[in-house]
């Protein structure tokens, strides 16, 4: 439902409320028919309606009329509501406000930049889909990541690389309904889907559909818009391993141990199989490149995180099989992640054999393979530092032309991922300088876009999850390395 109350605050302003859905993109338009307190439209695939107290000969004919008491509107499937509209409204509102309030209270976070990650929950909360915990990306399609650049995604889909940093997110702040939602949602997915997992997935858990192009004008002109996703159909194989950390505190924290570990074990074999049946394949990699494939080092480091993760979790139900299998794909991916490496730049590159640098390989740092303290970490850094790092916090995804040129706007996530391994190494007074840079970004109620340009402007699909699980993260280590209390 969509619930409006439009609420005079002086003088007598008149309004004009005009009510026009549309189906199937603008294809289809409604027959319109007027009831007692209703406004029907219908056949659009499922016939809605407008419940208002405003006189429907105002809405119906967009007339303007004078506010001069609150008004209330619900747009909604099924039948009109049977009590008055004001009253349902109202305990709507106030039921919707405790909520949120109580929700908020149950949040466990350190005293340090509480209004964005409490702002940054909301957004990763309401885009869990309730009755199958699945988490989209945004709730947009073909906002472009930079004028006219042609990178115009359809992100109202569930992406499975996402699922790690999700569950950690909701894991540090203590919301276990969510992570386990969420959780039943990955399962069902990897059930039906196994073994050949997809990237993305709708929030009822099927394949996204192929990519449509759509005869709209696109948000400033910027075109195409696009439907569906092709990225449904790419090898991305870093999905295993992110999914396989995702699973460990079911196995290892004891506030989750009533789950039935052993029967979900079939779950953890089966990833690491498709790590060790992918493990010589190229793919796509965490940017869904669409003219290359390769070996990624992201990829390689997910692998092997995920290898750690599985071996935990033998180790845990004492499964030798399981063990031995995990702790030989660990070393197996540490040394392909060490063929990523550049001894003339000391810094580890995209990819094998490939000579760009690239922000998702920060994650090194704050996953471990590199000791945070250790010389190779910090020289690695100062590397991707060097070619990647813009001014006031901001940080590119990589530098290199792409599918469709050399990228424009810098990338919300990979600069929390900065933020996140300035803390892990130390240099936590430059973390917190770079946060509180980022934050001047976010548009007036604290909400963060997936791009920002070197001007300052706000790129991509609206709010977009990934980059405000990314602050979660960032915090989280700060308030870690400041030995600030988690709990309030």
């Amino acid at each position: 439902m969509l619930v409006r109350k439009i609420e005079p605050i002086q003088g007598q302003p008149r309004i004009i409320v005009k009510c026009a859905p549309v189906g199937d993109y603008g294809r289809m338009e409604p027959e319109v028919v007027v009831g007692s307190n209703h406004i029907r439209y219908l056949n659009l695939g499922s016939h809605v309606r407008l419940t208002t107290d405003i006189p429907l000969s105002y809405v119906a004919d967009a007339k303007p009329f004078v506010l001069n008491e609150p008004r209330y509107l619900l747009f909604s499937y099924g039948p009109p509501l049977e009590a008055p509209l004001a009253a349902t409204v109202e305990d709507f509102l106030e039921k919707t406000r405790k909520y949120w309030l109580q929700w908020v209270k149950t949040m466990s976070i350190a005293p340090i930049f509480q209004e964005p990650m409490i702002r940054s929950a909301l957004v990763l909360k309401l885009h869990q889909y309730e009755d199958t915990g699945g988490i989209i990306a945004a709730g947009t399609t073909s906002l472009p990541e930079s004028p006219q650049s042609g990178r115009t995604w359809d992100y109202r889909y569930c992406w499975l690389r996402d699922t790690y940093y999700v569950l950690k997110a909701f894991n540090d702040v203590g919301h276990f309904e969510e992570l386990e939602k969420y959780f039943h949602y990955v399962q069902n997915v990897m059930v039906r889907e196994a073994p050949a997992i997809r990237p993305v997935y709708t929030v009822a858990g099927d394949p996204v559909p192929r990519e449509q192009r759509l005869p709209l004008a696109g948000y400033q002109g910027n075109q195409p818009v696009r439907i569906g996703n092709d990225a449904v159909a790419q090898r991305q194989h870093d999905i295993y391993g992110q999914v396989l950390i995702s699973l460990l505190p079911l196995y290892i924290d004891r506030r989750l141990r009533y789950h039935d570990t052993r029967r979900t074990l079939d779950l953890v074999r089966g990833l690491l199989d498709r790590v060790d049946s992918a493990f010589e394949e190229p793919d796509a990699g965490i940017w869904e490149f669409r003219g290359r494939l390769q070996h990624n080092c992201h990829t390689y480091l997910f692998h092997w995180a995920g290898s750690h993760a599985a071996l935990k979790i033998a180790e845990s139900l004492a499964d030798a099989a399981l063990r031995d299998k995990a702790a030989d794909l660990v070393q197996r991916s540490a040394a392909r992640i060490e063929a990523c490496y550049d001894s003339t730049r000391a810094a580890y590159t995209q990819a094998v054999g490939v000579p760009h640098l690239d922000a998702s390989d920060l994650q090194l740092i704050s996953l471990h393979y590199l000791d945070p303290a250790s010389e190779r970490a910090r020289r690695h850094l100062t590397a991707l530092e060097s070619q990647l790092k813009a001014d006031h916090g901001l940080f590119y995804r990589y530098v290199h032309d792409d599918d469709f040129g050399k990228p424009q706007a810098t990338f919300l996530a990979a600069a929390f991922w900065y933020v996140e391994t300035l803390a892990c190494v130390g240099r936590v007074g430059e973390a917190i300088e770079a946060l509180e840079q980022l934050l001047t970004y976010s548009n007036h109620l604290g909400l963060f876009s997936e791009d920002v340009t070197l001007e300052g402007s706000q790129w991509g699909n609206f709010p977009q999850t990934y980059s405000h699980v990314g602050l979660m993260n960032a915090v989280y280590r700060i308030a870690r390395k400041l030995d600030r209390p988690i709990f309030l």
